[in-house]
Order: structure tokens, then C-alpha cells, then sequence
């Protein structure tokens, strides 16, 4: 069974991934697995240009013995532009802070804005790297608005899961179905798309 390496330390995005990857007849394996300890510094101006960055420096770091996942994503909200995007871990508080800090002080900058203007979309890019020079990406959107407390308890590593209320529902992202969020999320439509090239590729094997 191919190995494929799985490039994140975030734990709320590492369980999403292995879930939308559960019915995938490869074994994926994660940093933690392999002793990875190294981080990738996001320095590119987008989603995807981050995501292809950390999939060659994990590429890189293990000799490109298999291929690797890894993906970039953020939320765009149009009351602060140009404020969060490729930084939103690093907005506000910054990437240290604990999700429950970081996600109180984000609340607390939106809460004059008016329910008819807390519009924001998430998004998220994966990059699959099979081989040296061989890089596909996969993007994935989701609207919705921020609402003005915490809906769900906070879901590890990913805080503004329990504020996004994506379009068309009534719940917050950490609210929902797992199958269901995966359908509507950002990140379930990106690593959908992955999980749809994969099994493409192990039917022609």
C-alpha cells in the first residue's frame, strides 16, 4: 500500500483530512509518525503558493520517498479586509496564542459590526506533490457569516469552526455532522477534490 504523508501539525485539520481520506486504499502517514518536527515558514502572497511551499519543504525533508499532502487556508472577512486571509493565524493575538485567547479577541474586534455586515468566506487550498516537479492543487470555498458568540465548543486547532455559520445552515461549522461539514466546508471541498484524484489513480494502477 502507497504511503502518502499528510504535512500539517494542526490536529483539528490533521482529523478532518483522515476523515474525508478514510475509504482511500493508501496509508497515510503524518509528521508526528515520522519524527517531523521542522516547520515550513508560509511566506507566500496566497493560499496556493503556501500550500505548494509546504508540500516541497516536506517533499524535501523526506527525500520525496512518497508523496505529500499539505494545504494553506484562512478565512476572508469583509468587515477587516485585508487583515486575516493567508495571516489569519498569525492575526490579532498571533499563532501562539491559545485557541480560546485567540478566538475571544477575534470576537471581540467583530462585535461592532452589524449582523447584516459579518459576511466571510473560508477558504483553503491543497497541493498533492506525487513527484519532484509534479504538484496539483485543489481549492475549496465556503460562505457564510460570523456569528456574534460562540455557537459549539471550540474544535481543537481550528477556533473559528464554532463562530462559521456557512450558508444555508443553521450551525456553526463544529455543529455539524462530520459527513456534513466535510460536504460544505472549505476544506472538505479541497481535500474532496484530492481524495477524487487519489482514487482515480489507484483504479488505473
Amino acid at each position: 500500500m502507497k504511503k502518502i504523508l499528510i504535512a500539517t501539525g494542526n490536529r483539528g485539520k490533521l482529523k478532518e483530512i483522515q476523515e474525508i481520506f478514510r475509504d482511500l486504499p493508501f496509508e497515510f502517514v503524518t509528521l508526528n509518525d515520522l519524527g517531523i518536527t521542522a516547520e515550513c515558514e508560509e511566506t507566500g502572497a496566497s493560499f496556493e503558493e503556501n500550500a505548494i511551499l509546504k508540500a516541497k519543504f516536506y517533499a524535501e525533508h523526506i527525500n520525496f520517498k512518497f508523496p505529500v499532502v499539505a494545504e494553506d487556508s484562512g478565512i476572508l472577512v469583509d468587515a477587516l479586509p485585508g487583515q486575516l486571509g493567508v495571516k489569519t493565524k498569525r492575526f490579532g493575538l498571533g499563532a501562539e496564542a491559545s485557541d480560546e485567547d485567540w478566538i475571544q479577541h477575534f470576537l471581540e474586534i467583530m462585535r461592532p459590526v452589524p449582523p447584516e455586515k459579518r459576511t466571510a468566506r473560508f477558504v483553503c487550498c491543497a497541493a498533492l506533490l506525487m513527484k519532484p516537479g509534479e504538484v496539483k492543487t485543489f481549492e475549496g470555498v465556503a460562505e457564510g457569516i460570523i456569528a456574534e458568540t460562540l455557537e459549539a465548543e471550540i474544535y481543537g486547532g481550528l477556533p473559528m469552526s464554532s463562530c462559521f455559520r456557512p450558508v444555508g445552515y443553521d450551525q456553526v461549522y463544529s455543529a455539524l455532522p462530520s459527513d456534513v461539514k466535510h460536504f460544505v466546508s472549505h476544506r472538505g471541498k479541497a481535500f474532496g477534490g484530492v481524495a477524487g484524484y487519489l482514487g482515480g489513480i489507484y483504479d488505473k494502477v
